[in-house]
């Protein structure tokens, strides 16, 4: 084992918890990484862009979801002062950081969603629920 995953399993073990649990369930909360993924692949993009993006989310989770990212510092939002009024979200520095992250992601799950794929048709035991 490497010593910096020694070193972070034992400061996992004195605290008790997962070093990196907090920013995990920042960046990988329900609906995140489609809104980033959307805004770090399109540009910014207005809400009915995104909504037409992320077609599953309703309007009011898309809202919630996008101010806890505006206060977590992974988005901006500008409000321009038009008629109609228009507001457009983009990716910050920070999001666009988590980039080289979300394309490890992606590669690892290329070359291993066959692989939960049979352990999960190979799974005999009671679902969870």
């Amino acid at each position: 084992m490497p010593s910096s995953v020694a070193a972070s399993e034992q400061t996992a073990s004195v605290t008790g918890a997962c070093p990196i649990a907090p920013t995990v369930s920042v960046i990988f909360g329900r609906w995140t990484t489609e809104v980033l993924w959307a805004l770090l692949h399109n540009g910014t993009l207005r809400f009915s862009d995104l909504k037409r993006h992320i077609p599953e989310v309703t309007p009011k989770v898309l809202s919630q979801r996008l101010r806890q990212l505006e206060r977590d510092g992974l988005i901006t939002r500008s409000y321009f002062r038009e008629v109609p009024p228009r507001v457009e979200y983009a990716a910050t520095e920070l999001a666009i950081s988590l980039v080289p992250i979300f394309a490890d992601l992606q590669r690892w799950s290329q070359q291993h969603s066959s692989d939960i794929e049979a352990a999960r048709a190979a799974y005999e035991g009671p679902l969870p629920s």
